[in-house]
């Protein structure tokens, strides 16, 4: 198997993990002028009445004809959750890649990946006439993608499922979950919190510093 020199990887999600008590897409909604519809629509979807695909795709709608450029400006403003930079850091220092896995707009991964350093990202895709956005989607992914998409990124840094974390917070995050050897529920649902080895609370992301400190020990 290909060796990366990586110890293993880390998985964060984005949304109600990073991003606390919102979304990403809430939050971009707010500027697009459907703040409250998709707030309602993710609501549904946590309850399990409406699955991804539908809500990008009310989502997209309101997408239509923005720059590309403008969702960038607004996300400097987007609420984050503070120690970012630390835990990436420390992840770094410890043989662990830190990755993005979340169903957030793929805008909003490569934003994250670009300012905090994330090893790669994931996520739904709105389409582009390489300018501004349709208001379509043009790549769908769901919680399973997610999952897929973890463990494809593990196998290319040449690791073992079990030797890679998951820090997420709610339905989205229960496949990956219940495929790596770690997985940290993060101010999270009642769900995520029963399917997971060990939850943690708190307003800074270093909280789960101590839990994914077992993987380094792991690989030693």
């Amino acid at each position: 198997m290909f060796s990366s020199g990586h110890a293993g990887a880390v998985f964060f999600d984005v949304d109600g993990t990073l991003v606390p008590g919102t979304s990403s897409s809430v939050f971009l909604a707010g500027f697009l002028g459907h703040r409250d519809e998709l707030a309602g629509a993710e609501d549904a979807y946590a309850a399990g009445e409406l699955d991804n695909r539908q809500v990008s795709e009310l989502d997209a709608k309101g997408w239509a004809g923005v720059p590309e450029e403008r969702v960038s400006g607004w996300l400097d403003g987007l609420p984050l959750v503070a120690g970012i930079t630390e835990t990436v850091a420390w992840c770094r220092r410890n043989g662990l890649a830190p990755v993005l896995a979340t169903l957030a707009w793929s805008p909003v991964g490569a934003y994250l990946t670009d300012r905090f350093g994330f090893h790669a990202y994931c996520g739904p895709r709105p389409e582009s006439d390489g300018r501004r956005f349709t208001g379509r989607v043009a790549r769908h992914f769901d919680e399973y993608d997610k999952r897929d998409f973890a463990l494809a990124r593990a196998r290319e840094l040449g690791l073992a499922p079990h030797s890679c974390g998951a820090v997420g917070d709610s339905r989205s995050d229960l496949p990956l979950f219940a495929s790596v050897g770690l997985s940290v529920a993060f101010n999270a649902s009642a769900g995520a919190r029963a399917a997971a080895t060990v939850a943690v609370d708190g307003g800074d992301l270093r909280a789960v510093l101590p839990a994914l400190s077992r993987l380094v020990t792991a690989a030693r």
